[in-house]
């Protein structure tokens, strides 16, 4: 018998490159560090959550100055 995912456990299935690239922005994880292998539709996903969060970051920080 199967058992049951636990709340905030992921699998490789249903994994979201994008909002693990959104996530990675948010705890200031560099682009660089993007784990999907380059030129893969994840390895785009992961980069467009990333820039979508780091870019509204930098957009408020050059508002301040």
């Amino acid at each position: 018998m199967a058992r049951q995912k636990q709340k905030g456990e992921s699998t490789m299935m249903d994994r979201d490159p994008f909002a693990e690239g959104e996530r990675a922005a948010r705890e200031n994880i560099p682009a660089e560090a993007n784990p999907y292998p380059s030129g893969s539709d994840e390895h785009a996903l992961w980069a467009a959550g990333h820039e979508k969060v780091a870019g509204t970051s930098e957009a408020r920080e050059s508002e301040g100055s």
